[in-house]
């Protein structure tokens, strides 16, 4: 048993990498989604006309602890102009992300993807990955991984993507 689940693990991880990856660029339309989430389904298209600064996050990511206070920040001042955070945790064990929400709470929608496959649809790299859209569906902006020094750029990208002009 010793030798088979190592082998196991190498096939899974074998059969992960070789899953096909769209790379997802600036410009392009944001691919769907529908997943389960902490009070209902979250669905992409459920923010048509909105401008969405999409999420993904892990329980064991250290950047993602920093990232969620901003983010409740920027819902909290831009939600009104249009703007929509959605944080798509992809731990395996919903557990795990539910946990990380009781010591660093989210003010805006979370879903679950345990399976992985929206990372994969958005060829995330890294925890976390952002993803900036715009109203119309098209990817306005992708970044990865959160530092301080992002916050005031970030916040820039979501004011440009609102048509909100930087005091």
């Amino acid at each position: 048993m010793k030798m088979i689940l190592p082998k196991i693990t190498a096939l899974a991880l074998s059969a992960l990498m070789a899953w096909p990856a769209l790379a997802v660029e600036t410009g392009q339309m944001a691919p769907e989604f529908d997943l389960p989430g902490r009070l209902a389904g979250v669905k992409l298209s459920d923010y048509k006309g909105k401008t969405v600064y999409l999420d993904f996050w892990a329980s064991w990511c250290g950047p993602c602890k920093q990232s969620f206070p901003w983010m409740n920040d920027m819902h909290a001042r831009y939600a009104a102009k249009g703007l929509r955070m959605v944080a798509i945790n992809v731990d395996q064990k919903t557990d795990d992300a539910k946990a990380f929400l009781k010591d660093n709470p989210a003010a805006f929608d979370v879903a679950f993807d345990q399976a992985g496959k929206t990372p994969r649809s958005y060829a995330v790299k890294g925890m976390p990955t952002s993803v900036l859209i715009g109203p119309d569906g098209k990817v306005l902006l992708v970044h990865s991984g959160f530092r301080d020094e992002n916050r005031v750029e970030l916040e820039h990208q979501i004011k440009l993507a609102l048509n909100l002009k930087d005091r």
